[in-house]
């Protein structure tokens, strides 16, 4: 697709988020960076709502980085059993609490390069944290981002995370990044599903490149 054609669907399927979901945010809930910082890792391969079920009582017993940094890793564990590999993330939780304190003072950083040199944050994390708490124009890329921009049309042949971040962020202007990220990422949650995308119900079927190929291939 040339750059007119892409600049083009971007500005069609941005004023549809913009006109039907304006306000979009994270749906983990959080108090403070330290807080949001803990659910994003937490959320690896485990739904929100899971997080949210679990970081009250985690966060309770150690709300801040220099609490946590002095629990053992069987202490982090008994809050956090319930979610997907409890021990890699009981061990990076324990891991950046302590490391936080000795690079940051136990404050978390709003750059994406620092906060990658936590245990545990890739550059997906890091840039969440990054965009929800500190308003960046960072974007990060999990599964639903790549599903939906790849369906839509919005990235064109990227098979990484990285190369869909970078083909994103070239057409999304800069202070609609942030929201953007939380668009595709509700979009693939409730509507343009993984394994049954609800295109009957999708306003963006008219615009999108995976619907059309669908619909093509059922009247064939």
């Amino acid at each position: 697709m040339e750059k007119k054609a892409k600049k083009e669907l971007y500005d069609k399927v941005i004023a549809w988020f913009m006109e039907n979901r304006p306000m979009a945010e994270t749906e983990l809930h959080y108090k403070d960076p330290f807080q949001l910082l803990v659910a994003v890792i937490l959320s690896a391969q485990c739904t929100d709502k899971r997080v949210n079920q679990i970081t009250p009582a985690l966060l309770e017993r150690f709300p801040d980085a220099r609490a946590m940094a002095g629990a053992t890793t069987e202490e982090i564990l008994a809050y956090i059993g319930s979610c997907s590999y409890p021990n890699n993330k009981a061990r990076h939780l324990s891991g950046m609490s302590r490391k936080l304190l000795e690079m940051f003072g136990g404050e978390v950083p709003g750059d994406v390069e620092a906060l990658q040199k936590l245990p545990g944050v890739g550059r997906k994390t890091a840039n969440v944290v990054a965009s929800v708490v500190f308003n960046k124009p960072a974007m990060a890329v999990d599964t639903h981002v790549f599903r939906v921009s790849a369906r839509l049309g919005l990235t064109t042949g990227a098979r990484t995370p990285l190369e869909t971040e970078r083909q994103l962020v070239e057409y999304l202007p800069e202070e609609l990044v942030a929201r953007a990220h939380h668009w595709l990422i509700l979009h693939g949650r409730y509507v343009c599903r993984a394994r049954k995308p609800d295109c009957a119900h999708c306003g963006l079927r008219d615009l999108c490149h995976y619907y059309h190929i669908s619909a093509g291939k059922e009247q064939a």
